[in-house]
């Protein structure tokens, strides 16, 4: 496999941890989103919608996080970041897409680079932002995990699942921005159980090859 990503993408983060979780090895090639690298017609070639992470196995071009992290739960079923039943696949799908569907699409880099260069803002006020839509999502996010009282150490269950994937690189992100992450023990305390392992440690943009 090929992963085409950048070490900052939160995107390309939670698809390393899956990568990881999944015990898959994978060449990771940068693209560097701060010299506008993923624009180049060699990437969009790649990748037509010029976003990372792409994933190269076996010829097939992969887009789309949700949409890869999915083929790898069918592709490769063990170990399983989705539970059994249908009931708890809806809870953990929902988990994520708090992350993936109201946080982190409004934070991203494209939406900050237009506030910055279109609108003028200057980065107290994209700090502000980004800190407006992390908390309410997290606000809900805690509210959920506190009414899990069979929950272990992660956001559903015993074993992390597609749900700590999306959440841990946007406790990253909510950290770069500022946030105070101390409005919510539950959400810091999955982080800090996610970091005891290696696929999240690994994971992490500062251990990227392009994080220099």
């Amino acid at each position: 496999m090929k992963l085409y990503n950048f070490f900052r993408s939160g995107t390309s983060h939670r698809l390393r941890i899956a990568l990881n979780l999944k015990g898959l090895k994978y060449e990771y090639l940068p693209v560097d989103l701060r010299t506008e690298q993923h624009l180049k017609p060699e990437f969009k070639a790649l990748n037509p919608q010029g976003l990372v992470p792409a994933l190269v196995d076996g010829g097939k071009v992969l887009i789309q996080s949700p949409a890869i992290i999915e083929w790898l739960e069918e592709r490769h079923p063990e170990p399983a970041l989705l539970p059994a039943t249908p009931e708890a696949r809806a809870r953990v799908r929902a988990l994520a897409a708090i992350v993936g569907c109201d946080i982190h699409p409004i934070n991203n880099r494209r939406i900050l680079e237009y506030l910055r260069n279109q609108l003028h803002c200057d980065e107290a006020a994209i700090n502000a932002w980004c800190a407006t839509w992390i908390s309410a999502g997290f606000d809900a996010l805690e509210a959920l995990l506190a009414a899990d009282t069979a929950r272990g150490d992660y956001c559903f269950g015993q074993t992390p699942s597609i749900a700590d994937v999306y959440l841990i690189p946007q406790v990253e992100s909510a950290r770069r921005f500022k946030v105070d992450m101390a409005q919510w023990p539950l959400i810091s305390a999955i982080d800090a159980a996610c970091h005891k392992l290696d696929a999240f440690r690994l994971a992490v943009p500062a251990a990227q090859p392009d994080a220099a």
